[in-house]
């Protein structure tokens, strides 16, 4: 099967993501998204180490997902890079292979606000495919109003789990 009729096969059996705000406070906020993917979880895990095929370019500072990269390995980062500038979104925590993937991540405004955010994706086998799962935990000052951004970051967090099981 080719990697584009693989995508299409895997949109088409791909079950909407499910969203929770879990916890919001001021000073913090605890996310998490689940979808399922009718990927294995290798073919899963190879599609969510490249965020330039699956991050929607209107959440990166270039607007162009080809300049997204991620090394995935301990220490690596999940960073954006074009002709006038470079952003690093996350650094690696932690690699499972084909299992999990933890990073330091305070995309966007959040690392402005200098709050701490850790983002954790987890791949399970689910019958012939993978539920995958987001869980992002956020701690800062209660001058943070995380409890008014985690809306947002809600959205942003379903959208992307969304196109990473769809093949968008």
């Amino acid at each position: 099967m080719t990697r584009i009729a693989a995508l299409v096969l895997a949109a088409a059996l791909s079950a909407p993501a499910g969203a929770d705000i879990v916890s919001a406070s001021p000073d913090h906020y605890e996310l998490k998204q689940e979808a399922l993917s009718a990927l294995t979880p290798g073919e899963l895990w190879d599609r969510l180490i490249h965020p330039e095929l699956w991050w929607h370019p209107d959440h990166t500072y270039s607007g162009a997902p080809d300049h997204l990269s991620l090394d995935p390995k301990a220490g690596g980062l999940w960073k954006e890079t074009w002709d006038n500038g470079s952003v690093a979104h996350g650094t690696v925590l932690t690699v499972v292979h084909g299992k999990m993937l933890r990073l330091d991540a305070p995309f966007g405004p959040l690392q402005d606000m200098a709050v701490t955010v850790i983002w954790t994706i987890t791949l399970v086998p689910e019958g012939k495919g993978t539920c995958v799962t987001f869980t992002e935990t956020a701690n800062g000052t209660t001058a943070s109003a995380l409890d008014q951004l985690a809306p947002a970051v809600d959205g942003v967090k379903t959208e992307a789990v969304e196109r990473l099981v769809s093949g968008e």
